[in-house]
């Protein structure tokens, strides 16, 4: 069993950084693949990025790669998503989730990960 909690969104203009973590109970977060998605109005919830159990690799969806960067720090339980260059395209809420994913094209479903957080809103003002 594992519990999520994200924190750190905000409203921010257009250009701007954010940092959201996401911390995790439990004793096994290091068995977890993390992934970040986000859901806007009226859309559906889509992949942002994931990272593998041991932070050795990253998967990104095109709109984010090269402004966003997904980390973990096993020790604290805890994963970040850094998030630059911010647009207004950006915003929406944003899940934390874990999985036990081997498979690397899996990372994109959310069908495969199991644990999810209540969600962060990221608002991006023009």
């Amino acid at each position: 069993q594992v519990q999520l909690v994200e924190s750190g969104g905000g409203l921010v203009q257009a250009g701007d950084s954010l940092r959201l973590s996401c911390a995790a109970s439990g004793r096994t977060f290091s068995s977890y693949a993390m992934g970040w998605f986000r859901q806007a109005p009226g859309k559906e919830r889509e992949f942002v990025a994931a990272i593998v159990r041991s932070g050795g690799s990253t998967y990104y969806s095109q709109p984010v790669k090269g402004r966003f960067i997904i980390g973990r720090d096993n020790a604290k339980n805890t994963v970040y998503l850094q998030m630059n260059s911010l647009k207004p395209e950006d915003t929406a809420v944003y899940y934390c989730a874990a999985g036990l994913i081997r498979t690397p094209l899996t990372y994109y479903s959310s069908s495969y990960y199991g644990y999810w957080g209540q969600g962060t809103q990221v608002t991006v003002s023009s």
